[in-house]
């Protein structure tokens, strides 16, 4: 774990430059509006350690499989949202040196992503080779309000230097990917041009066929005053450049303004790309830096009045929980349903930028309660409209009659991931999208999406699970072999207690939903059935056959559900036994170890109870959760969230904070040595989780929301904003109890420690603590 993030409500700062920790802080002062990010690259070049990356949403490349033996059903390619032109360069020349801080002595270094307004900020000394000092102030954003642009301030002084200074911005699409699987590069050149004040690249994509064009326009001003600038083009393949050579003074400010745009035949022709890029160049340099800026905040003040969380008396916790949901605003505003949430969203290469499960199980909630019905709609109308290549994957797997498996990666609904054990056997992702469905119909009301989207593709999924279990004459039961649960340290076991029991839910759902619309839309119903060839007598036979037949291990003597079949068999040594100097395992034990050993990567079994904690008494609960939480060790960043939830019902107040605490600084302090990679978007969503179903005990109850919460003890209070069914409340607990305010114009009524409350319109009401 690091620990060099200074502690402060609403900025992440980092005082001070570790070439050692470049990479992370590259992750964690990473940017992003949605439509495009990067991560927080310099501006200047930089021969150190670092991971360049700038992405466009939605523009990926298949990125052809690589493995030692190839399977029938494997993916041939692994999609990838891949590094896009470079737009943020400024190479700076000092007489005839480069600034460069892997080559200069640095002092007063300072990096400040400031969330409330949504900026990165950096400044620093350097003092080169030859004794040349400089100052350099710079700021940037990429714009929620213009959302295919970003503007950079960058002002360099000298501080004993007068001579010449040359500046050249430029775009550099001759970029890599660091995970290519074949080293290859992933955009061919269109064409390119440069103009007085700027220029652009316009790429596509090998195979995909996606074009960018990427553009740069720029001011550049000394003392304040702008400069007539006679500058040299410098063109290279796929790079456009502008070099200007400039007389420098001792204090004397040389500040360049650079605006830039990413524009994609997503959304435009391929033909018009460069005339929309000129045009949208041409309205946020007539607004100029300071509008932009202004804009920026006025954005991010509206956006943190619906979704901010304020934590009094706790400076650690209250930094942890808005990095998480400034990620998450940054990352996916829910304006395009082809769009998605990648596990490291704009701030890495891993896992390829690709949709994982992550989205339906961790953030389907968060933007549930914090944005409008709509994002989350979007979400799930991504999966809808890859229902045709989820039945296609199933087909490659040898099923058949309209099963769908969804696939654990994919940007375009075909499966991407190319392990075994994952591809084939991680089949509970199936359950997380129909779970997903559940969720947003029980928060919003909208049963209407049932009928028109959702029964559809819940009928695909139980069609893919009653072919997926078989009947074991010896246990006179339906079993599922060869299958990895959420657990990824086994693989290939039998009888996972979360799939199966995940499968029975999703075929019990999707029978309750189609009684649901037969009964209200029979004219609907029919149709579906047409259109998707239901058998509905003989195939809900055969779901309610499995519902009720189903196997589930488990351990009478102590009372517990069984991982799988076997779990026990393993040895039971727990994870606070493990000698410190072995941990991370999946960084010091060979894969052999792990999969012998009893080490659980993330919640499984927990999994399962926390989707379904309603079947559970507080008992079995808590027999399950002592029993697992000591074999896991949460080397998933989507571990700690879950566990957080289920001892704050519990009310184990410790074990709650702790996992709250690591899942809210997973990144920023690096707990699980891998952030250098990217943050961990998807399970920043399991923070706010954390905080709202954990410490806040929300849930959903007969169409109602429900509320049990406790303070924990090194906290004030807490305050969250939570909309629900067109209703915005605002609630505070603190000592004196919960403190409930309407802030919209319909009354709603909502359950606290079991008592249902009137909450008038605009008004508010205190329920004291008990």
């Amino acid at each position: 774990m690091k620990n060099y993030v200074q502690a402060d409500e609403w900025k992440i700062i980092e005082d001070g430059f570790v070439p050692e920790l470049n990479e992370v802080s590259e992750s964690i002062f990473s940017l992003g509006n949605g439509r495009m990010g990067q991560r927080a690259n310099f501006e200047e070049a930089y021969s150190g350690k670092t991971l360049q990356g700038n992405y466009v949403a939605g523009v990926y490349y298949p990125d052809k499989t690589r493995v030692g033996w190839w399977k029938n059903g494997y993916p041939e390619y692994f999609a990838k949202v891949i590094n896009a032109a470079n737009w943020i360069g400024i190479d700076i020349v000092l007489g005839d040196e480069q600034l460069d801080l892997a080559k200069c002595e640095v002092s007063d270094f300072r990096r400040e992503l400031n969330m409330k307004e949504g900026y990165l900020k950096r400044t620093f000394r350097a003092k080169t080779a030859k004794g040349t000092e400089v100052e350099v102030e710079s700021i940037r954003f990429c714009s929620i309000v213009d959302d295919e642009t970003g503007v950079i301030k960058y002002t360099i002084t000298p501080l004993n230097y007068a001579g010449e200074i040359t500046l050249t911005p430029y775009v550099d699409g001759d970029v890599v990917n660091k995970d290519s699987n074949y080293d290859e590069k992933f955009w061919d050149e269109v064409g390119k041009e440069t103009w007085n004040d700027g220029g652009y690249v316009q790429l596509r994509t090998k195979k995909t066929g996606f074009e960018v064009a990427t553009g740069q326009k720029f001011t550049i001003t000394q003392n304040g005053a702008e400069v007539a600038i006679s500058p040299k083009a410098i063109e290279k393949e796929k790079y456009t450049g502008l070099e200007i050579k400039m007389q420098s003074s001792v204090r004397k400010p040389t500040t360049i303004i650079k605006y830039a745009a990413n524009v994609s035949s997503q959304n435009y022709p391929a033909d018009a790309l460069v005339e929309v890029l000129k045009t949208t160049l041409k309205a946020i340099s007539e607004k100029g830096f300071d509008q932009m800026l202004a804009e920026q905040a006025a954005a991010w003040e509206k956006k943190w009045l619906q979704n901010d969380i304020i934590i009094e008396g706790d400076t650690s916790a209250q930094q942890g929980i808005r990095f998480n949901i400034f990620q998450l605003n940054q990352t996916y505003t829910g304006e395009d349903d082809r769009l998605n949430i990648g596990p490291k969203g704009f701030t890495g290469e891993k896992y390829g930028g690709s949709t994982y499960w992550d989205t339906e199980a961790y953030c389907v909630p968060f933007y549930l309660a914090t944005a409008d019905q709509k994002v989350t709609r979007n979400l799930l109308l991504y999966r809808y409209k890859q229902l045709g290549k989820a039945i296609e994957n199933a087909k490659l797997l040898g099923f058949k009659d309209g099963a769908a498996l969804y696939p654990m990666v994919t940007m375009d609904g075909t499966e991407s991931h190319n392990e075994w054990e994952i591809t084939f056997e991680e089949i509970h992702r199936n359950g997380a999208i129909a779970h997903a469905i559940f969720d947003y119909v029980r928060y919003t009301g909208d049963e209407q999406y049932l009928a028109d989207y959702g029964l559809e593709v819940l009928i695909a999924i139980a069609r893919f699970w009653s072919q997926r279990v078989n009947w074991s004459d010896e246990k006179q039961k339906y079993v599922m072999l060869g299958v990895t649960g959420p657990n990824e340290y086994e693989n290939n076991v039998n009888n996972n207690w979360y799939t199966n029991t995940i499968a029975v839910w999703c075929m019990q759902y999707a029978m309750d939903v189609a009684a649901k619309v037969k009964a209200e839309d029979a004219e609907k119903y029919a149709a579906l059935l047409s259109k998707i060839g239901l058998d509905e007598g003989k195939e809900f036979a055969k779901f309610s056959d499995i519902i009720n037949k189903m196997y589930y291990p488990v351990d009478e003597k102590l009372g517990i559900f069984l991982q799988q079949d076997g779990y026990m068999d393993k040895d039971q040594t727990l994870v606070k036994d493990i000698p410190a100097s072995e941990r991370p395992l999946n960084q010091k034990w060979s894969w052999d170890r792990i999969l012998r050993s009893c080490y659980i990567k993330q919640a499984d079994v927990l999994q399962g109870i926390y989707f379904l904690e309603d079947r559970y008494d507080i008992d079995t609960i808590r027999r399950n959760y002592d029993f697992y939480e000591p074999r896991t060790v949460h080397e998933s960043s989507l571990s700690p969230c879950v566990h957080a939830v289920i001892a704050a019902k519990l009310g184990d107040e410790a074990r709650a904070y702790e996992f709250y605490l690591r899942t809210s600084r997973l990144d920023l302090d690096d707990y699980n040595n891998d952030t250098e990679d990217g943050c961990h978007i998807t399970s920043m969503a399991g923070t706010w989780m954390a905080v709202l179903q954990g410490f806040g005990g929300m849930r959903v109850k007969n169409g109602k929301l429900s509320f049990d919460p406790f303070l924990p003890g090194k906290w004030t209070s807490f305050s969250f904003h939570i909309g629900f069914r067109g209703t915005l409340l605002n609630i505070r607990v603190g000592k004196e109890g919960v403190q409930i305010k309407n802030l919209s114009g319909n009354e709603l009524t909502v359950t606290i420690y079991g008592k249902d409350q009137l909450i008038k319109a605009n008004n508010e009401l205190l329920v004291e603590a008990e």
